[in-house]
């Protein structure tokens, strides 16, 4: 029997305890099928509605987070192990793009008038195209899900979710708390589906772009699907960030910011910091103050107040970074702390330092989803820049230096990555854009950016 005619099932497992949450079963194709053909007829009416209505819609989103933020909180980190209070930050942020998005929404979809060189009067109008079908990981379940569903249901389109199976639970509830704000029926819909009916939705002709979050090999999948149907995608996809230590950085500063942008959210994070350059001028000094902090990181139940590093999301991610951790070391890398696979129930990995970094290492070449760092000396600044560019990847970045203006010189003209923080570490800011280039994908969310990814921007002339 196909899919069309059946259901399977899967369980979501707590990392920390390894316990069964819940049971789910996928959807059928033309249940999701039809659940999409359902989205469609409900954008038809929201479609209509004025921006001033969406914005105001949006505003009840955010309130409704505010509300369900302990349940949601507690949820998220029982699904994917984050750290709990990283969990409220998460919502924290959601809550401000919500706020963002309905204070700049009105005025950057707008109508624009101009006066047109023969003497004609020119509108130009942002027009929704329809559904969006967004894929979306596990690290940040609702963040994840709230970045391209908030300004596009602004903009007028009507939003789809898969989601990761191992958050199903978080999804189910960011559909609950939609509807809690007053989204109208069907407008915004969880797709608890396979990959192989996931490749029919983005086929449908309701649907009209595809944004996805995930690794290179799942965009190149996902935008050669849609690119047989021409279908526009927006692709937010993995990372190996290099935070450059360059030598006139305040090295305390340095230390203490990089191992928090390697650890944070389990180290779990595509535009975490993960490898780090430092000068051999101040290498060694760096070296010790930033293995001293990694080695001093408690990884704990998630739920405690003391512990500093939850565990990996599930069982066969933490194998798969072990594995290159282990074959980092095979050819030549150096393991300073950490590296190796605790006993004990919980899928945990501990803080981990590399050194000895060569470019056939998976340390230094590929994108390891965890709590491990890989430190590589340059010989000076110019080369530290040479070796935080020779990546496929090019999403995020840092650069420590006194010297702000030489460090924005840099940022500008040099670092080819899409988000660069100095002297700072960061996830995102609803106020600027997120995204990358290179094999970290293309488009931008985020900063009024993301909201005008999927119109229509229609030329209207008389």
């Amino acid at each position: 029997m196909s899919n069309k005619e059946h259901n399977k099932g899967f369980e979501t497992i707590n990392p920390a305890t390894e316990k069964t949450i819940a049971q789910y079963e996928y959807m059928t194709e033309n249940r999701a099928l039809k659940e999409v053909e359902n989205c469609h007829k409900a954008f038809l009416k929201w479609k209509l509605t004025t921006l001033e209505e969406r914005a105001t819609l949006i505003k009840a989103i955010g309130k409704a987070l505010e509300k369900n933020k302990d349940a949601y909180a507690e949820l998220m980190t029982n699904e994917m192990g984050k750290l709990l209070k990283q969990s409220y930050q998460e919502i924290e942020l959601c809550i401000g793009v919500c706020k963002y998005t309905a204070s700049i929404g009105v005025k950057e979809l707008a109508d624009e008038h101009r006066d047109l060189s023969d003497g004609g009067k020119g509108i130009i109008h942002y027009a929704p195209i329809g559904v969006i079908y967004g894929i979306q990981p596990w690290n940040f379940p609702l963040y994840q899900a709230i970045r391209y569903s908030i300004v596009n249901l602004m903009a007028g389109n009507g939003v789809l979710l898969k989601h990761a199976t191992n958050v199903t639970g978080s999804a189910l509830m960011l559909h609950k708390v939609f509807e809690e704000a007053g989204l109208p029926k069907d407008l915004f819909k969880v797709l608890i589906i396979e990959h192989d009916v996931s490749d029919k939705i983005i086929e449908n002709d309701f649907v009209r772009g595809v944004t996805l979050t995930g690794s290179s090999a799942a965009g190149k999948h996902v935008a050669k699907k849609s690119a047989e149907v021409l279908k526009k995608t927006v692709l937010e996809l993995g990372s190996n960030d290099a935070y450059i230590v360059m030598d006139d950085a305040d090295i305390d500063l340095a230390a203490k910011i990089c191992a928090q942008g390697r650890l944070y959210n389990n180290g779990e994070t595509c535009v975490a910091a993960k490898r780090f350059i430092v000068v051999e001028s101040v290498y060694e000094a760096f070296k010790t103050k930033f293995v001293g902090i990694m080695e001093a990181i408690v990884a704990a139940d998630p739920m405690k107040d003391d512990s500093d590093l939850g565990p990996i999301a599930r069982k066969d991610l933490r194998q798969e970074l072990h594995d290159k951790v282990q074959e980092s070391v095979k050819k030549g890398a150096t393991i300073l702390c950490g590296g190796k696979i605790p006993d004990g129930t919980g899928f945990y990995y501990p803080s981990t330092v590399l050194e000895n970094i060569t470019p056939d290492q998976p340390a230094y070449s590929e994108e390891l989803f965890g709590p491990v760092a890989s430190l590589i000396k340059a010989k000076d600044n110019k080369d530290a820049m040479r070796i935080a560019n020779d990546s496929k990847f090019g999403l995020g970045g840092g650069i420590f230096s006194k010297d702000e203006d030489k460090a924005i010189e840099l940022a500008k003209n040099h670092f080819d990555t899409g988000m660069i923080h100095i002297n700072s570490f960061g996830l995102a800011h609803p106020n600027m854009p997120f995204g990358g280039v290179k094999d970290s994908g293309y488009g931008r969310e985020h900063g009024g950016f993301g909201i005008k990814e999927f119109v229509n921007v229609k030329a209207i002339t008389l």
